[in-house]
């Protein structure tokens, strides 16, 4: 991809839920960034938060991330 000069991104924050773990919440929230933005470019992860079901488990993880795109 080239990136040429004079580029201009909006970050915004999502949060990605998954019953699978960090990385599929990460990728659950990335995958629907992609189909719902253009030109998506990078993320960061701002947080990572959890819940614990009555058995003790992790029954569900959630990710928080700040998602960068290109403005037009």
């Amino acid at each position: 991809m080239h990136y040429g000069e004079n580029r201009v991104y909006k970050k915004i924050e999502i949060i990605g839920v998954s019953k699978k773990g960090i990385e599929d919440a990460i990728q659950t929230a990335i995958a629907k960034a992609h189909k719902s933005l253009e030109k998506v470019s990078w993320f960061e992860v701002g947080e990572i938060h959890g819940h614990v079901g009555d058995d003790g488990m992790v029954s569900e993880y959630q990710v928080i991330l700040k998602v960068s795109f290109q403005l037009k």
